[in-house]
């Protein structure tokens, strides 16, 4: 029997997407950007200390390649020749520090995730040195001094990881976020990888002149951060490197976002004053300002949207950056054990259809935009004896969509004209209860794209634009429409403010948990670093103590 005949689709653009809970491999139809095929593996997030948050780079790695070699396993059962991958692109979860020896290949240390809270005492001690009337720290990278970024990050491997120490002094060491850690890798790592971020990335280090798009000499000397460890910085959009292993060798490298940067490339917003809101690990409000650096007077950040080809110019966005969304259903799965899948959740928070007066702040790292406070913990408040895990679900998916309308609003006062509707995407925009609870409580349109993979677009879109590939056109009369669903506002405006309002005194109890003091000094604030679940546990146990004394069944 003859060899079936493989489909002619014409140029494809593969595209991985690492983000903080799993690795995806995604591949597209340049002409008409319909997915085609994809393969996702989760990830591991390791919390040696409580606060602490690291990943093994090479188990990501390891994830990559997995993930391209099944996609192109897929590709084949469904007929489609891999030869017509044409170009990769990376989008990568941002700030996350990797640092690794540049002879052996491997990594001197984890990962240092976003989240990760350990630099604080860094961080408090670095602000003292900023003068009150020269924040020149802001003003050149347009982020807060916050544990959240990579430099601070990587002043704590230096300071505390003997390996790394060890390697700057002998000119061994390279740092990257995760899309150089990849990139460098894939590209041949110690047999020539190349050693390079892009604008999106260097941008969210606190190392990088936003204004001059280069590393800045008096940040690296504020941070005590050698120059020779930095990667190139490069556009988001051109040939970085070719593939050196796997089924894909040979295949450029041509597109690198940070995940944000990509997914509202995806979302298409090149206009000034276009905005869209990812509801990932975390929750990321990006609103393209176009060739302007706008900065906030309301806690969100300045930061490089895109540069999509070497000549291009650079396009700036305000972000509003939350940091636990998709995280909070993790943690109701792994730490609490009410879910056994994350989909489970919208069953539970349909059963009840409400919170009944159940609020959930899961400030599990402080709370990010608008607020910066490294202070703050999670608490779920509002308890009775009627409340049961389906409230507490419903109070967790509430939990994303006020944190949204909060950075939300603060974009809003910042932009001075308030956004008529809101673009989503993400994976947890499958849940139609959260997003009917987003539109509820912003009172404006929710509107998703019927392909939710925006991110992983937005990568591909850039690698099969670079100068060199040219196999996807950016102009907008040749880019693809999109089917959207909307979700329009059920509830009356005082409701949802109403609502609103007492989930700001839950924020309010969130702050001040956490103080600087030493635990062992017999303080009662060690309490406060005690886990979320031990006060929800000993809420229980208390309930169910008190009804076994009244002599309630």
């Amino acid at each position: 029997m003859a060899a079936s005949k493989k489909a002619v689709l014409g140029p494809l653009v593969g595209a991985v997407d690492q983000g903080t809970s799993s690795t995806r491999f995604l591949v597209f139809n340049s002409k008409t950007a319909e997915l085609l095929s994809h393969h996702q593996v989760e990830i591991k997030q390791e919390f040696p200390r409580e606060g602490w948050v690291e990943q093994d780079p090479k188990e990501i790695l390891h994830s990559v390649y997995e993930c391209i070699e099944k996609t192109c396993e897929k590709l084949g059962q469904l007929n489609i020749d891999i030869s017509n991958i044409k170009a990769i692109g990376v989008s990568n979860q941002r700030e996350t520090t990797v640092v690794w020896d540049k002879l052996t290949g491997e990594p001197l240390y984890n990962a240092v995730v976003w989240l990760d809270l350990r630099t604080q005492s860094t961080v408090e001690s670095l602000s003292k040195r900023i003068p009150g009337n020269n924040n020149f720290v802001k003003s050149k990278t347009g982020l807060p001094l916050s544990t959240y970024f990579s430099a601070v990050k990587l002043r704590w491997l230096l300071d505390n990881v003997r390996k790394v120490q060890k390697a700057v002094e002998e000119k061994r060491a390279l740092f990257g976020t995760i899309d150089s850690w990849l990139i460098w890798s894939l590209t041949g790592g110690v047999n020539g990888g190349v050693h390079c971020t892009d604008v999106t990335n260097a941008s969210r280090t606190m190392l990088f002149n936003i204004h001059s798009l280069e590393w800045d000499k008096q940040l690296c000397e504020f941070f005590g951060i050698p120059m020779e460890i930095l990667p190139n910085v490069r556009s988001s959009s051109e040939i970085y490197g070719l593939m050196k292993a796997g089924a894909l060798e040979g295949v450029p490298i041509s597109g690198c976002l940070g995940d944000q940067s990509a997914a509202l490339v995806g979302q298409m917003c090149f206009q000034n004053g276009q905005a869209k809101n990812t509801y990932g690990t975390g929750c990321f409000l990006l609103c393209n300002t176009g060739h302007k650096c706008v900065f906030s007077d309301h806690g969100l950040l300045t930061t490089v949207a895109y540069k999509l080809g070497r000549d291009k110019p650079v396009y700036y966005a305000l972000e509003g950056s939350v940091a636990i969304a998709g995280a909070v259903i993790r943690w109701l799965r792994d730490n609490l054990g009410i879910i056994e899948s994350s989909e489970e959740i919208e069953k539970l928070a349909k059963e009840v259809g409400t919170s009944y007066g159940c609020y959930f702040v899961p400030a599990f790292s402080g709370l990010y935009a608008p607020y910066w406070e490294p202070s703050a913990r999670g608490i779920i408040c509002g308890l009775t004896q009627f409340t049961n895990k389906c409230h507490i679900a419903f109070a967790a998916l509430e939990a994303v969509c006020f944190q949204t309308r909060e950075i939300l609003d603060a974009m809003n006062r910042d932009c001075g004209i308030p956004l008529s509707h809101l673009q989503v995407d993400g994976g947890m925009t499958s849940n139609k209860i959260l997003m009917q609870l987003q539109a509820d409580i912003l009172y404006i349109p929710v509107v998703k794209p019927s392909m939710p993979e925006t991110t992983a677009l937005g990568a591909a879109m850039a690698a099969g634009a670079a100068e060199g590939v040219g196999v996807w056109s950016l102009e907008p009369e040749d880019l693809s429409a999109v089917t959207m669903e909307r979700f329009e506002p059920q509830i009356n405006a005082e409701e949802s403010e109403i609502r609103y309002s007492t989930w700001k005194k839950a924020v309010m109890k969130s702050m001040g948990w956490v103080t600087t003091q030493s635990p062992e000094s017999g303080d009662p604030s060690i309490f406060c670093s005690l886990p979320l679940g031990f006060f929800i546990v000993s809420s229980m146990v208390m309930l169910i103590g008190a009804r076994y004394i009244s002599g309630i069944p």
